[in-house]
Parts: structure tokens; C-alpha cells; sequence
């Protein structure tokens, strides 16, 4: 599908895309992607290497070492509580009811005089 492309489609494309978006952003746009590339090239490669590091733990099981004497080994540090549960924001007081609104003292027009 993309194997009929030539030189000419590629300019095409180059200066549609400067068109739609302009030569001022487009240094911030290359910047942003290369940024998106660099982090998915490291995330791909982070998993690669987490793949392979449990195939290697299996071919060759570790021996189990034991302490020299009890003396020497380091005490285990004790374990850490468990983070407090976040608490409700102190609520304030409720405000008084308003005062009803004080009466008219308009003697408008549109009421009718008895």
C-alpha cells in the first residue's frame, strides 16, 4: 500500500502538513515526537529485558545460601504500618436561614388604590 510512494508524494505530504500547522509549531511538534519515540523505544526495550531476565532465573535456580551464624545477620526491618485512610475535610457550620425580605415601601403605579 505504501510501496507506491514516490519522492513527489513524500514533498506533498511535507508541505501539507507545513500548511495545516504552521512553521512556527512544527519544531515543537518534531520535539514532541521524538520525545514519544524515545520513551516507546526505552518501554519496548524495559520489557524485553523483563521477558528475557525470568528465562534466565528458570535455566539456572539459584542455591540457597544460609547465614553464617545467627550473629551475623542483619536484624529484618520491622514492617511499616499501612498509610492512614484519608479523612473527611472538616465541615463548617451551617449558615443561619436568611431573614425574609423586608416589605415594600414603593407605592408603584400598577397597584390599585382601594
Amino acid at each position: 500500500m505504501l510501496g507506491n510512494l514516490n519522492g513527489w508524494h513524500l514533498v506533498i505530504i511535507l508541505v501539507v502538513i507545513l500548511l495545516l500547522f504552521g512553521a512556527t509549531r512544527l519544531p515543537a511538534l518534531s520535539k514532541s515526537l521524538g520525545q514519544s519515540m524515545r520513551i516507546f523505544r526505552n518501554e519496548t526495550k524495559a520489557m524485553k529485558d523483563e521477558n528475557a531476565a525470568p528465562a534466565t532465573e528458570a535455566e539456572a535456580p539459584a542455591a540457597p545460601v544460609a547465614p553464617a551464624s545467627p550473629a551475623a545477620s542483619t536484624p529484618a526491618e520491622p514492617p511499616t504500618a499501612p498509610p492512614a485512610p484519608p479523612t473527611a475535610p472538616p465541615t463548617a457550620p451551617a449558615a443561619p436561614p436568611a431573614a425574609p425580605p423586608a416589605p415594600s415601601t414603593d407605592s408603584g403605579t400598577d397597584a390599585p388604590k382601594s
